[in-house]
């Protein structure tokens, strides 16, 4: 069965009446209902087995109600939110309503079938309630998901990006929507197929904690049905997509009227082609609010594509960073955008193409893209929601203290991309649009994997330059104990993260294996399972965010603060901001030479007007 995503994410129309509920019970009903969401979340970080999901926070839970439509969410992934609805109106729409029954749990992954890459792994639950008007008989009411990125996905490599893939199926195993329990009977020949055709044996027991989380919101889902009734939480779902939806239009009706463009590239894709494409046409119209990628990459050599599903997530992600944050994110809130993305371009791609990398790059860029449109517009709003992470460094070999394999993604602490807003410093350690995903401390993913970490420091000099600067992106170091291989996909080298309104880009990344060694490699685009030898370290320097606002109109005492912190330098200094200092960082006498400042500084306004 062909279903149109692209169709049924923009024209499903409100299903009920006018709600009668009043809002404050409403309101009540989406605080619960938000509260189940985070239940389910901290359930599988709690419950998971490998650390993907129980240190890095790598997931979104969400409530649909019976139509598929979003009515609550977590904290979470931001790509996630828009992926782990539209897996649950396929099953809706292929298997029919009919195939939903009390104690049914269904697990998805497919990126052509609402997903983002075949990681993704989404389980949702549908939740049954009595029927006042129909003698007691029980209907569904609400669905109960939660999507998890899982550390393997079977296909040609492990670690679930096979970046130099072929097609979708070279990346690994799709499931649309299968049942995983049947009216409360486990399908045991279903978790078995699953559990074979992945790589990593603590797969099942993550995939487990999904299901013990849905099934647990569809207790605590049930409660608040039992509590208020069927109809009065359905009334509320409508309640509070209408008032989302009605904010939604009443910011963007402050927004200037236009038509604003914007342009951003990806480096590479993992085989080299270079200069990913991507461009966005803004329209403000009144309320009304249309996004639209026509005229990004349409290559179709290239091996870097986002499906629509994981392209909605990021526009939405950038899209909720630039409004109001009381705004509910639900189903009236994202229909209010009218988004475009022509099929066959880099951000919705033909079935079949590979999507493991496309995921990240150039997902994630659409938020710079969309940023960088609307700059001059909402100036103080316009920060991209984005990264220049390529793929996580997987690490592959065997574990002398076990003696299995292990499959290291590197998902430790380090610093990079975050962009400064105006009025503040970019600060923290990761960028925004990673939501709440947490990275591993160095002693637990030392106590796990057979590796040092022996530098995660700043970077003097990567932040980008502005009136607020970027945060500074950071050095890894890790010496690999054992003899191992290395696959990863790096970008931000040639395109790092943007300055906005005159802000200086941010650092570029660098990754080096073997680094320091008589034959390091610098990976160009792909490292296609580099070894490395035991002893031998890998190096990556995480690039910068950009910084926000013309550098020459940075206080000079906050300048001054930056060297004493080591993010800029005394050179930096001079050379970004034309700020001259004196004295000895070492003794801690630096201070401003306020005429040497002035004086550099107009040199550099009449250099640029010339």
């Amino acid at each position: 069965m062909n279903v149109d995503l692209v169709e049924l994410a923009q024209s499903r129309s409100r299903i009920s009446e006018s709600p009668t509920v009043d809002p404050f019970t409403a309101e009540v009903i989406r605080g619960a209902m938000e509260t189940i969401c985070f239940e389910m979340a901290s359930y599988v970080s709690r419950t998971a087995t490998t650390p993907i999901l129980n240190q890095s926070n790598e997931r979104n839970a969400t409530i649909l109600d019976a139509h598929g439509r979003l009515a609550a969410l977590s904290v979470g992934i931001p790509q996630f939110m828009l992926t782990s609805t539209l897996p649950v109106r396929f099953a809706l729409d292929f298997l029919g309503v009919e195939e939903f029954r009390e104690g049914d749990v269904f697990v998805a992954n497919d990126p052509y079938h609402g997903g983002g890459h075949l990681p993704d792994y989404n389980v949702f639950a549908p939740v049954f309630a009595a029927d006042a008007d129909a003698d007691g008989e029980r209907r569904m009411v609400l669905i109960a998901s939660i999507q998890c990125h899982h550390g393997d996905t079977g296909g040609g490599v492990p670690g679930g990006y096979n970046i130099t893939a072929g097609d979708v199926w070279g990346e690994g195993v799709r499931w649309p929507a299968v049942k995983v329990i049947d009216a409360g009977v486990e399908r045991r020949d279903v978790l078995y197929a699953l559990q074979v055709n992945n790589r990593i044996p603590g797969y099942i027991g993550d995939l487990r904690a999904q299901i013990g989380a849905a099934q647990l919101a569809t207790q605590r889902l049930g409660e608040v049905i039992g509590r208020y009734g069927a109809s009065i939480v359905e009334e509320s779902v409508d309640s509070m997509i209408d008032y989302a939806a009605k904010r939604f239009r009443e910011e963007v009706a402050l927004w200037p009227d236009g038509v604003y463009e914007g342009d951003a590239y990806v480096d590479h894709d993992p085989l080299g082609n270079p200069d990913i494409h991507l461009h966005v046409k803004i329209t403000v119209d009144g309320e009304s609010l249309t996004i639209d990628f026509t005229g990004s990459d349409t290559r179709q050599e290239l091996q870097a594509w986002s499906t629509f599903g994981n392209t909605r997530g990021y526009t939405i992600g950038q899209i909720a960073a630039m409004m109001d944050p009381e705004i509910p994110k639900n189903e009236g809130f994202f229909d209010q955008i009218k988004l475009v993305v022509p099929e066959g371009c880099v951000l919705n791609p033909h079935p079949g193409r590979p999507v493991s990398a496309g995921t990240h790059h150039p997902g994630a860029d659409v938020g710079e893209v969309i940023a960088v449109a609307m700059q001059d517009v909402l100036p103080d709003k316009a920060v991209p929601q984005t990264y220049k992470t390529g793929i996580p460094t997987i690490i592959v070999g065997v574990d002398p203290r076990t003696g299995l394999t292990f499959t290291d993604h590197s998902a430790e602490v380090y610093a990079g991309w975050c962009n400064a807003a105006k009025g503040m410093d970019a600060w923290g350690a990761q960028a925004a649009s990673f939501g709440n995903l947490w990275k591993a401390t160095a002693e637990i993913n030392e106590s796990l994997f057979p590796h040092v970490q022996w530098g995660r420091d700043y970077r003097t000099d990567s932040g980008g330059a502005g009136q607020w600067r970027g945060l500074c992106g950071s050095h890894y170091e890790k010496e690999i104990l054992v003899d191992a291989k290395v696959y990863t996909y790096v970008v931000g080298m040639k395109y790092p993260m943007p300055g906005i309104r005159g802000g200086g880009s941010g650092a570029p990344n660098e990754m080096i294996i073997r680094y320091g060694s008589d034959d390091p490699y610098r990976v160009k685009h792909t490292a296609d399972w580099v070894p490395i030898s035991a002893g031998e370290r890998v190096m990556y320097d995480y690039g910068g965010g950009g910084g926000w606002g013309d550098p020459l109109d940075r206080d000079p005492a906050a300048v001054l603060d930056d060297v004493l912190d080591e993010y800029v330098s005394i050179e930096g200094a001079a050379r970004d901001y034309g700020v001259v200092l004196q004295g000895s960082l070492e003794d801690l006498t630096l201070t401003i030479d306020t005429d040497a400042t002035d004086h550099r500084r107009a040199e550099m306004q009449a250099h640029r007007a010339a």
